[in-house]
C-alpha cells in the first residue's frame, strides 16, 4: 500500500534534489533534469528540496522551474517538501522571514508546480516554536504551502507541536548507520501521532552504496570530508559494518543501496512504526533506477540485520560540533 503525505499517494522511495545544486561541482542540467525524471517514471515522486540548498539563482526551485518548463506535465505528479528558515547556515524562523523565503520560492518557481509542504531546517532558538507553526498555518491558508512539516526536532518538539497545528511529515536523518530515531522516540511520536517520516540521508551520505572505499575517495570539497564518521581515524571502522551489510546484500542478489531502502520499507511495516519514505539523492539516472528498486527483505532478514546493528558501533557523530548542536531540537 502507498503511503499518503498531505492527502496525495506517493511511492514507497523518494528524491533528495540536494545534490542537484549544493556540491562543489553540480551535474549539468541535462543530467540533473535526466535523474529527475527517472525518479517520477520509477514512482518516486515525493521530492525533497531546500530554498538554501545552492546559491539564489542556482537553488532547488530553480532548478525545478526549469525542469517543470521541459517537462509540463510532471508539475502535477511531484508531492514536493521544501525546506527552508535558514539565513546562511543560521534558522530564522520569525514569520517575516517565513513570509518572505516562501514568496520567494513561489516566485523561483514561477507558477508551476507547488509546494505542497514546507519546514524549517532547524529549530529557530529565537522564535517560540508557536508563533512559527501559527504562522505556516497561516500561509497554508492563503494557500501559498500546502501543510506544514518538521525537520531535525526531537520528540517533544513533534508532540508540541502536533498540539499547535497539523503536522503532515517529519524528516530526519534515518539509515543504517544513523538509527537514532528508532530509539530516541521520534519514530514512536510520529507512529502514535499518525506522522509519515522523510528519512533522508537514508544510504549514510553515500557510504553504503559501496563506492566509498577509502577517506581519499571523497571528492575534493566534498562537505563528508568534514563530517567525523568520514574522518580516517573513524572510516576504518565505520566501514566494517558496510562490509558486513555489502555481504548480506550479496546473498540477497542486490546492491548495498537497495538493501539499505527496502529495509526503511519494512521498518514502516513493524507494530507502532509511521510511514518510513527514504529520499535518496542520487544524480545519475542510472542510479536513481537502482535506488528505486529497493528489495523486500523477510522477518527472518531484518533480524539479521539487526543483529548486525546490535554487534556494532558507528564511530563519530553525524555532523562537527556545531551542527550537532542544531539536530535534535
Amino acid at each position: 500500500m502507498s503511503p499518503t503525505i498531505v492527502g496525495r499517494k506517493v511511492g514507497n522511495i523518494g528524491y533528495g534534489l540536494l545534490g542537484l545544486t549544493w556540491r562543489p561541482v553540480v551535474p549539468s542540467e541535462e543530467q540533473a533534469f535526466a535523474a529527475m525524471h527517472a525518479a517520477l517514471t520509477s514512482g518516486c515522486n515525493l521530492w525533497n528540496g531546500g530554498t538554501f540548498y545552492g546559491p539564489p539563482e542556482k537553488n532547488s526551485l530553480v532548478l525545478l522551474s526549469k525542469y517543470y518548463s521541459k517537462y509540463p506535465d510532471d508539475a502535477d505528479k511531484v508531492v514536493l517538501n521544501i525546506k527552508g528558515a535558514s539565513e546562511g547556515m543560521t534558522p530564522n524562523a520569525s514569520p517575516e522571514f517565513l513570509r518572505q523565503d516562501i514568496d520567494n520560492a513561489l516566485k523561483q518557481l514561477g507558477g508551476k508546480g507547488k509546494i505542497d509542504m514546507y519546514e524549517c531546517a532547524r529549530r529557530d532558538p529565537n522564535t517560540p516554536l508557536k508563533t512559527t507553526l501559527e504562522a505556516l498555518d497561516k500561509m497554508v491558508k492563503e494557500g501559498k504551502i500546502g501543510g506544514v512539516a518538521l525537520s531535525e526536532v526531537n520528540a517533544n518538539t513533534i508532540r508540541e507541536a502536533a498540539s499547535i497545528t497539523e503536522i503532515v511529515a517529519v524528516e530526519v536523518e534515518l539509515s543504517l548507520w544513523s538509527t537514532d530515531p528508532l530509539t530516541n522516540g521520534i519514530t514512536k511520536a510520529c507512529g502514535e501521532l499518525g506522522i509519515p517520516i522523510i528519512a533522508y540521508s537514508p544510504i549514510g551520505h553515500g557510504m553504503l552504496t559501496g563506492q566509498i572505499k577509502s577517506y581519499q575517495d571523497i571528492p575534493e570539497g566534498d562537505i563528508r570530508q568534514k563530517l567525523p564518521r568520514f574522518q580516517p581515524e573513524n572510516f576504518e571502522v565505520n566501514m566494517k559494518l558496510v562490509k558486513q551489510l555489502e555481504q548480506l546484500a550479496k546473498k540477497k542478489n542486490c546492491t548495498t543501496a537497495q538493501l539499505a531502502l527496502g529495509w526503511h520499507i519494512s521498518l514502516s511495516k513493524l507494530p507502532g512504526m509511521p510511514e518510513i519514505i527514504p529520499i535518496p539523492g542520487a544524480t545519475m539516472a542510472e542510479r536513481v533506477k537502482e535506488n528505486a528498486g529497493a528489495v523486500e527483505l523477510t522477518d527472518e532478514e531484518m533480524k539479521e540485520i539487526k543483529g548486525i546493528l546490535d554487534s556494532f558501533e558507528v564511530i563519530g557523530d553525524r555532523y562537527h560540533a556545531m551542527g550537532m548542536k542544531m539536530v535534535n531540537g
